[in-house]
């Protein structure tokens, strides 16, 4: 059963009229009881990484939670990463919001027979994802220890590894290896030999820390200043473990050998030839306002057969660049994939900055080797440009372009050949447009180790999510390009969720497929298309065709089938299509009235029409964690409800308290209305953005008995350059601000709310200051609250430890507040008797 409720080695605050839980004398955390705890630690399936060819596949074992000791590993803040000293590593993800873990290894799985070969990994082993080779003859991947970061080769033919001896990879900055062309070598960023010990700091500052704005003009993120250098002892930290050496490494010999001269590489691209590398370098100064991703570099040309390079742009600091906006300058540099050495790069042509109005954006460059010419423009684009995909062989390709201020993306078929030719619009629509959504083209790998699109007879692949008014039912589609028309050669079952992977062997007419359903955990299956249906359905698949389990993973918590999901839609007061899932508890006899909680992130649309179109399945095989584990206490979970704030991405903020409050009544009513949900016993949870709504709706309604916030940012005046979708200052839109800041209402929140958050959180947003500031707010005006500081834990919780105590944690909270019926047991009106159940402020 669960512990007496105490915040076990935890930074825990409370305030409120019930004072404070019982300390204890020990140190540890809290676990929730089973069978929440036993589901929490089941282990997870494989999931599948075909090589190029698939002919073969990966099975990959992720690590559920780490423990503590991992998160807790000590590191340094240096321009946006963040760095373990102990063993040249990286500590944090790319994205800055969770930790670098292990994976718990994986094995080779042959397609055709089935049979599966273990990858013997050495003792005590933390590998990374795998790559493979070009050819799918081969995987590297990456194992930290002790004393550094490895370089390890497998082959797929026996699932045999071994470690290429005299090299330290550095994964600091990330992007640490590529493939050279279709060659059996490997490009790798290395740690710098006789890099000598690591700078000191001294134990006194040598001075004060010193920023300065001197002229210019131009705002730019706060979300870009994540864990800033601070001096020039960070500077020298910076530079000595941002370093590397880049290193060949030829597979067949295991021969090395260093290229140029130590630098702080930022990232490596080789050419499709194989010989040719993109390399950006950083230079200083250095910024201490930004992320390195912002900082001054070279973009150069390196020739690995002769060691010369050539530098191409030599961009300043971009630390004033427009909020959603873009440096000026090249940017954007990619390898023409059908060509040996051909570079692409984008320039802005309005300054990157989306306010202003000029009749092109960007436009799009050329240079091949040997880089000596002058560039070419080959493509102009009305919105910001966002990639492009070429075919196999000549110029032709798909252009895509953004508009920010529609939220609207334009795909193009353009020969940049020819680049005075207009190019032939094929998709033209809302960002948010579900329904309508033709898919993505789907790719084939050359041999040199590029992606290209996969055409066949002058016709695409299109694979999509097919989302639908019954929620997502995945298809493949065959797109011809001269009509314009689409043949649906597969659409996932109505009952289960099945999702295209790839083409066994290349072969076009043997799908594999990622198959689930609410009883059958994800499994990988072989579909092979057989004749043309005479009279298929709309929208259903116009080909038959035949599955069969490649694998069979079994259920890792047959508990949790006892819990039952349905799709829900509704509408909010002013008309705009709402919908959730509702999960019930095992055992739940339909008709009878349970506790609930109601789980939401609000996301931004441009367009009413839009925002209510469901995405997500109720045929996926169901998973508990975090909140949803409250399901085997006896809650129903509102789940991902829909919380629209619509309208011009310029102004949609003005009213986002009232949208919010609208989603949260229409929500509740509509679970109240099916017979399951008791009106007087809801609690609403939510992370990040949605930890702010759940503040709000406690501050702004008495729909929720209490709440649970994580890592939310309560007052949006400390990210005053933008937040979520606003694009306006604090000086520009300061009512936006103050409506959305829930520190500035906290004398409204008046139900108990419990705080909690990563102590070591790295978003600007929701900087870990955040939650303390919001509980004495409420503790001062006399609210009930509780604050839990998770030690070492960044934006998304990582550790076992920690993830088990929010489950406690939560569950304790809710049980107290939520089922009980209110602080005295009974189900009564909100703690200061407000206007009514479901009346804003």
């Amino acid at each position: 059963m669960l512990q007496t409720w105490r915040p076990l080695g935890l930074t825990v605050l409370v305030a409120g009229a019930f004072g404070a839980p019982a300390m204890a004398a020990d140190s540890g955390y809290l676990q929730p009881p089973e069978p929440l705890l036993g589901v929490m630690r089941a282990p997870l399936n494989p999931s599948p990484a075909l090589d190029p060819t698939a002919t073969r596949a990966l099975l990959v074992r992720q690590s559920q939670y780490p423990p503590v000791e991992r998160v807790a590993e000590p590191y340094l803040k240096l321009a946006g990463v963040r760095v373990e000293p102990r063993n040249h590593s990286r500590h944090d993800r790319s994205n800055g919001y969770g930790i670098r873990t292990c994976l718990e290894g994986f094995s080779v799985l042959e397609l055709a027979t089935g049979a599966e070969t273990p990858v013997q990994l050495p003792e005590g082993a933390c590998p990374g994802m795998p790559s493979w080779s070009p050819d799918g003859q081969r995987f590297a991947f990456d194992n930290t220890t002790d004393s550094g970061v490895e370089l390890w080769i497998g082959e797929a033919a026996t699932g045999t590894v071994r470690r290429i001896e005299g090299i330290r990879v550095n994964t600091v900055i990330g992007g640490w290896m590529q493939w050279l062309g279709g060659q059996s070598k490997l490009l790798v960023k290395a740690v710098p030999a006789n890099l000598g010990p690591a700078p000191q700091k001294a134990a006194v500052p040598p001075g004060p820390e010193i920023k300065e704005a001197i002229g210019g003009k131009g705002e730019s993120s706060t979300y870009e200043a994540r864990d800033t250098l601070s001096g020039p002892e960070d500077e020298a930290l910076f530079d000595y473990y941002a370093s590397s050496q880049l290193v060949t490494v030829d597979l067949a010999s295991g021969a090395t050998a260093p290229v140029g001269q130590p630098a702080v590489v930022a990232s490596i691209d080789a050419a499709p030839d194989g010989r040719h590398v993109l390399v950006e370098t950083l230079k200083r100064p250095y910024s201490y306002v930004t992320t390195w991703n912002r900082f001054a570099r070279d973009v150069a040309v390196l020739d690995l057969a002769d060691g010369r390079s050539r530098v191409l742009a030599s961009l300043p600091v971009a630390d004033r660049v427009p909020v959603h906006g873009v440096p000026t300058g090249q940017r954007s540099h990619r390898w023409r994939a059908n060509q040996p050495a051909t570079l692409l790069w984008a320039e802005a042509l309005d300054g990157g900055d989306w306010k202003t109005e000029v009749p092109y954006r960007d436009r799009v460059l050329a240079l091949a080797a040997p880089f000596t010419g002058k560039p070419r423009e080959v493509l102009r684009t009305k919105q910001r440009f966002a990639g492009v995909s070429f075919f196999a062989d000549g110029g032709r390709a798909l252009a895509y372009e953004y508009d920010a201020n529609r939220n609207w993306q334009t795909t193009t078929l353009v020969d940049i050949d020819r680049p005075g030719q207009p190019g032939r619009v094929l998709w033209d629509l809302s960002t948010d447009e579900l329904y309508e959504d033709p898919g993505s083209p789907v790719t084939r790998r050359l041999p040199n180790g590029y992606s290209v699109l996969r055409e066949e007879d002058g016709q695409l692949f299109l694979r999509g999510d097919g989302a639908n008014p019954n929620g997502d039912r995945p298809f493949l589609d065959r797109y011809d390009l001269a009509s314009g028309q689409t043949t649906r050669l597969f659409r996932s079952a109505a009952d289960a969720y099945e999702s295209f992977v790839g083409f066994a062997g290349g072969d076009s007419s043997r799908l594999l497929t990622w198959h689930q359903s609410p009883v059958d955990p994800p499994n990988l299956y072989l579909r092979t298309l057989g004749e043309p249906f005479a009279d298929a359905a709309e929208g259903e698949a116009a080909v038959a065709s035949a599955a069969t389990a490649v694998t069979r993973f079994p259920d890792p918590t047959p508990l949790v089938r006892g819990v039952k999901k349905r799709l829900v839609t509704y509408k909010r007061k002013d008309g705009v299509d709402l919908s959730f899932t509702l999960y019930t508890p095992p055992g739940y006899i339909e008709g009878t009235r349970v506790p609930a909680i109601l789980y939401a992130y609000p996301l931004d649309y441009a367009d009413p029409s839009k925002a209510g179109q469901v995405s997500g399945s109720e045929q996926t095989f169901t998973r508990l964690s975090n909140y949803r584990l409250l399901l085997l206490a006896g809650y129903a979970i509102i789940d991902n409800a829909a919380f629209p704030i619509v309208g011009d991405p310029r102004s949609a903020y003005d009213t986002y308290l009232e949208q919010l409050v609208a989603n949260a009544e229409a929500a509740v009513d509509k679970a109240v209305e099916l017979g399951v949900v008791d009106r007087e016993r809801i609690g609403v949870t939510g992370h990040s953005h949605g930890a702010l709504m759940t503040a709000n709706l406690l501050a702004h309604t008495d729909l929720f008995r209490a709440g649970v916030a994580s890592s939310g940012g309560y007052n949006k005046t400390l990210t005053p350059f933008g937040f979520q979708s606003e694009r306006r200052s604090f000086w520009a839109a300061p009512g936006a601000y103050d409506q959305a800041s829930a520190f500035f209402h906290a004398d409204k929140i008046n139900e108990p709310l419990l705080i909690v958050h990563g102590s070591d959180d790295a978003n600007p947003g929701t900087e870990a200051t955040q939650s303390p500031r919001l509980f004495q707010a409420i503790r001062g005006n006399g609210g009930t609250t509780r604050l839990v500081m998770l030690p070492f834990e960044p934006h998304w919780y990582t550790a076992r430890e920690s993830n088990e105590h929010f489950v406690a944690e939560m569950l304790a909270w809710f049980d107290r507040y939520v089922k009980a019926g209110g602080p005295d047991g009974k189900a009564t009106g909100g703690a200061t008797g407000k206007a009514g159940r479901g009346a804003a402020h």
